[in-house]
């Protein structure tokens, strides 16, 4: 079985795809931390991220393995760093990289092959690289509940988060390779106001009517 999960930052897609995984013995693949482990590459060879051509051509010489609970670039432990500020404000630009994209996208595709399916959650799974899921999802909240959520983990203001992710969205959804949108067969979860538990138990429902 392979379960596709779209969706803004924030929105609480990835408990949600953890959770599912856990649920139905499935292996997860978050492929955000994909593009973060890219960008953490970029940043730690001196490379502006803008510069299309160089991070292409580093992030198909880059070692990275995304696991359950870490995240390895080129043998160093990159799981804290990922999440960190610098990553965050350039990761951006490194995922419009279209020749990046193809990469990954051919990666993400590879590990569901060989595990014969799995939970993959995105920006882009659901329209891009998992069009042929068994269920394909798209969780959402609203820009304030996902700026109160981020900041109730790392902190900061929320005026400013909010604006931040407003403007994330903007970026994600007008790019010209793979922007995100809503899948024309995708379920629309918005989670503002309900709990993981009841998101995971609505899914599971959906799993077991076979959608």
């Amino acid at each position: 079985m392979i379960i596709a999960i779209d969706g803004p930052a924030g929105a609480g897609k990835s408990t949600v795809s953890r959770a599912l995984a856990a649920a139905l013995q499935l292996d997860h693949l978050d492929t955000g931390a994909m593009y973060r482990a890219v960008t953490f590459g970029v940043l730690a060879r001196g490379i502006d991220p803008a510069a299309h051509d160089e991070v292409a051509e580093a992030a198909e010489d880059m070692t990275i393995d995304v696991g359950a609970s870490t995240v390895i670039v080129d043998g160093v432990d990159a799981t804290s760093a990922i999440r960190g500020r610098d990553v965050t404000d350039s990761v951006s630009a490194v995922a419009a990289n279209p020749m990046v994209r193809d990469l990954l996208v051919r990666r993400q595709r590879d590990w569901v092959a060989q595990r014969g399916g799995g939970v993959v959650e995105g920006r882009d799974i659901t329209t891009v690289v998992l069009p042929d899921a068994n269920l394909k999802l798209f969780v959402t909240a609203s820009p304030r509940v996902r700026a109160e959520r981020r900041v109730a983990e790392t902190g900061g203001d929320v005026d400013q988060v909010e604006a931040s992710i407003i403007e994330r969205d903007r970026r994600d959804s007008t790019r010209s390779a793979s922007p995100m949108t809503v899948a024309g067969d995708a379920v629309v979860l918005d989670t503002s106001d309900l709990g993981i538990d009841e998101v995971v138990e609505r899914v599971l429902d959906m799993v077991g009517d076979g959608r």
